[in-house]
């Protein structure tokens, strides 16, 4: 007999009320948006690990007795201002230096709303009580006859299009199994009008609404179009296009954001994945299956829904009972009734998914159990990933070019505004959104000059690519000396092939490279590796060079572990394959070679090429944060600062862990005044200038690191500087945006805008000192642009200057021999963060903070 289901165990069967059934009207839904692009629709939200910022005690004692009990996260949320960072003395952020660029355009569409848009608050009371979210907006649907156009979220909030004739009224409802309920609506005093944060809210709600006339599903947060999805066979994959949206006001106008994106569905269930385990003899299966599987989402096509599976349940299976109603039924019995499915593996295991906060306060506390035969596995897994002919394939369909772009956002446009269910709920709320695209000013900075050694140098034009450059002498030489290579035997004839080439370019780029000691290895066997490794270090190298068979992560994980954590010695890594001749060429081994050698020079100290710097004293600073692959409680984030860059190029480099995946450091302060005594050590002074760019910050942890991040670096500098306080400006730094800028060339094509390219007005923020530059140079897709946000200035620089000085730190990333998407330093301090998170696990050796060994 099996086992009877815990109560608090319940299937995914919950919540299935006839009362919930043929509703008048489809209420709307509170989307939670991409704030100018973010990660999700509302900008004050937070997801994932993120620091969610609690409301302080005032603001508690400020909430209405009435709604401290179940009403008092929807009250902050409809009453939290907008938080502003710009600098008080910023008064205009637009500039007018650089080269205009006049046919620019962005993903962004005008959102027209009446000029006496408002919406009414009311508090919304049932009686009897009800915890079930679909219920209470079925009722609120029953009183649309009397209460008119409306916006409720399930919540205790509801937003009327108008004024009732009583500030309460009392709403009968019976429903078809004749239960009676009554729906009391009271008016708050609160007046959402359109210049209120809320404002954006309920029309990213109505948005969301009118989108339903287009018949998309929804998928965790967003909308996708499965009729229009398109088959992969060859790799049993589905790929769903849909849309992300959101509605924010803008520098002069209410524009709502709206960019293509892509949900990857698989043939597969989990129940294939489990007897892949099975078949291929995996040991430890349960434990492998469960490694695989905890954390991604799946789908269920029977109710077309999604879950995160949080666990697997091994003592349990569909042959399980659970309790419905008086009686006892198993899984198989439930879905054979319910939707008439046939489980054919009884003894498989059930995976559980835990209820998030939207589905507790939808009255669903208790976790979900599905079947891995009905799931259907979303995403990608890591060797989809890092299969070449994979994603050349999906990028065929997702890496649309500019034209691509505008002609699917433009028909986004054109169906909303044409399909009756669409454009008529946005006219019954005297909402209607633009055809067109929105045209934005925009300018291009001044191209660098790329420095080289013996006093030669570059021109750097549109494309950002100096590749050509590299081939002069590096701006500055470290010598190699003492040190050695590793390689196993059977590795040999590419080796010394190799080892001719890479002489030859050392030869050419005037690098003075001692003898290296060989270690020939017989096996390529994790431990044979590491036994190689700890014989060779203990003759007290300055470097190492490891040859290896493939990417196998144990071996690359060891070599990085001896040499950066155990030892402090910097070490270069070379796949096999990649100094093999390409066709019978040796021209590609030849550029592999001149890129190692580069890397190589920059992991001593020395400095492949060189830019102009305006400024002397200048401490530039980027800090990125990281997961643990292996402890999800844990995150290290990466401080990179560089040394005068007028005067001599070197760089500090620290990193931390964090435990409970915090994102915004705790020792932030720590890390900057180690920066300071390094630079002190080499200068005799500290910097007058500190820039800080900060990557990792979703909108809403903006507020924390305004008032505690920024907060302990400046006690940091006042104990280090005392009364004369440097100039400081703090800047975050956003990548993970929805933004997209086009340049028309004429009629009807579109293309990427040039690096350099600068927007900093139409699609802005007016609450912010920001800008979004494309410092990249993109041959395939659409380019990104990145977004700044300048949250405390005290540099004294114009805009245009801030704006500049940024596109200039975008040129020194020495693994890349052209403009990168982010600062150097900030891109070496997410290089390094993820060293440390995906393979190292552990901080790394003090010896090496001051160099770039992570390259």
């Amino acid at each position: 007999m099996s086992k009877p289901l815990p109560k608090k165990l319940k299937g995914d069967f919950e919540n299935n009320s006839s009362e919930l059934s043929n509703p008048q009207e489809e209420p709307l839904t509170i989307g939670r948006g991409r704030g100018r692009g973010e990660s999700s629709t509302d900008s004050s939200s937070t997801s994932g690990s993120r620091r969610k910022i609690k409301e302080t005690e005032s603001e508690k004692s400020s909430i209405p007795s009435e709604l401290r009990k179940d009403g008092r996260e929807q009250w902050l949320a409809s009453n939290k201002p907008i938080y502003t960072t710009r600098p008080e003395h910023i008064t205009c952020k637009k500039t007018d230096g650089g080269q205009n660029e006049n046919e620019l355009y962005a993903n962004y569409f005008r959102i027209g709303i009446p000029q006496n848009f408002e919406f009414a608050q009311y508090r919304v009371d049932f009686s009897p009580d009800i915890d079930m979210i679909k219920l209470r907006r079925y009722l609120v649907a029953k009183c649309s006859n009397k209460i008119r156009g409306y916006v409720y979220d399930g919540g205790n909030l509801v937003y009327l299009t108008r004024r009732l004739p009583q500030d309460s009224i009392v709403i009968p409802i019976t429903t078809e199994q004749q239960n009676q309920y009554d729906v009391k609506f009271k008016f708050t005093n609160v007046t959402i009008k359109s210049t209120d944060s809320t404002a954006m809210m309920v029309l990213n709600c109505i948005l969301r609404n009118a989108m339903r006339g287009l018949n998309l599903k929804l998928i965790q947060r967003n909308l996708y179009d499965e009729p229009a999805k398109i088959l992969i066979n060859e790799y049993r994959l589905e790929l769903w296009p849909g849309y992300e949206t959101s509605i924010r006001q803008h520098e002069r106008d209410i524009l709502v954001c709206c960019e293509i994106s892509h949900k990857v569905m698989r043939f597969d269930t989990v129940y294939s994945i489990l007897q892949s385990k099975e078949h291929d003899r995996v040991p430890e299966i349960r434990t492998a299956f469960s490694k695989e599987i905890i954390g991604t989402v799946v789908l269920t096509r029977y109710n077309n829904r999604t879950y995160r599976i949080d666990d697997v349940r091994f003592d349990l299976n569909p042959k399980s009972t659970f309790k419905a109603g008086d009686k006892e039924i198993s899984f198989i019995e439930y879905y054979k009734t319910r939707y008439n499915l046939i489980i054919n593996d009884p003894k498989q295991p059930l995976l559980v998914s835990n209820p998030k906060a939207r589905d507790i306060r939808d009255g669903r506390n208790e976790p979900v159990l599905l079947i891995p035969e009905l799931c259907f596995t979303t995403g990608l897994t890591d060797s989809m990933r890092s299969d070449f002919n994979v994603m050349k394939r999906l990028g065929e369909y997702t890496r649309m070019d500019p034209t691509k772009r505008v002609e699917r956002l433009e028909e986004f446009s054109r169906r909303m505004n044409q399909t009756e269910g669409c454009f008529q709920k946005l006219e019954s709320f005297g909402v209607n959104l633009d055809r067109q695209l929105l045209r934005v000013s925009g300018r291009i900075l001044k191209q660098e000059q790329i420095l080289f050694g013996q006093g030669r140098s570059n021109q750097n034009d549109f494309k950002a690519d100096w590749t050509q450059g590299i081939r002069n002498p590096m701006y500055t030489n470290v010598a190699l000396q003492r040190w050695g290579i590793i390689y196993p035997s059977r590795s040999e004839r590419d080796f010394n092939e190799f080892m001719k080439i890479f002489e030859e370019v050392a030869r050419g780029q005037n690098f003075e490279m001692g003898a290296p000691k060989y270690s020939v290895i017989n096996d390529d066997r994790p431990r044979t590796y590491a036994d190689a490794l700890e014989s060779f270090c203990a003759r007290d190298p300055k470097f190492v060079m490891v040859i290896l068979p493939n990417n196998n992560a144990e071996r690359y994980k060891i070599v990085k572990t001896i040499t950066y954590v155990n030892r402090g010695i910097p070490s270069q890594v070379i796949v096999q394959r990649t100094i093999q001749p390409k066709k019978g060429s040796m021209a590609g081994v030849k550029s592999i070679a001149t890129k190692i050698l580069i890397q190589i020079n920059a992991k001593l100290g020395g400095v492949p090429w060189m830019i102009n710097i305006p400024l002397s004293g200048l401490m530039t600073i980027g800090f990125d944060v990281s997961h643990d692959t292996n402890d999800k409680s844990k995150s290290y984030g990466a401080f990179v600062a560089s040394m005068d860059l007028k005067l001599k190029v070197s760089f500090f480099s620290t990193v931390s862990e964090h435990r409970n995946g915090e994102e915004c450091s705790n020792n932030i302060g720590v890390h900057m005044q180690k920066a300071l005594m390094a630079w002190r050590e080499e200068n005799g002074s500290f910097p007058e200038r500190i820039l800080f760019y900060r990557d990792g910050v979703g909108d809403g942890q903006i507020q924390y690191v305004h008032e505690i991040e920024v907060r302990k670096i400046k006690d940091v500098l006042r104990g280090c500087y005392g009364d004369k306080f440097p100039k400081f400006a703090f800047v975050v730094v956003s990548k993970r945006i929805n933004t997209r800028i086009f340049n028309k060339t004429g009629g009807r094509r579109y293309e990427n805008p040039v690096s350099g390219t600068v927007v900093d007005d139409d699609v802005t923020l007016p609450e912010r000192y920001d800008f979004f530059l494309i410092s990249q140079s993109v041959r395939q897709g659409t380019v990104s642009p990145t977004s700044y946000n300048i949250i405390d200035d005290s540099f004294g620089l114009p805009p245009e200057r801030m704006q500049m000085l940024t596109y200039k730190m975008c040129h020194l990333y020495y693994n890349w021999s052209g403009t990168t998407r982010v600062p150097a330093v900030v891109q070496y301090a997410h290089k390094l963060s993820v060293l440390v998170g995906q393979f190292l696990h552990i901080t790394p050796n003090l010896n090496l903070d001051k160099s770039l060994y992570y390259l």
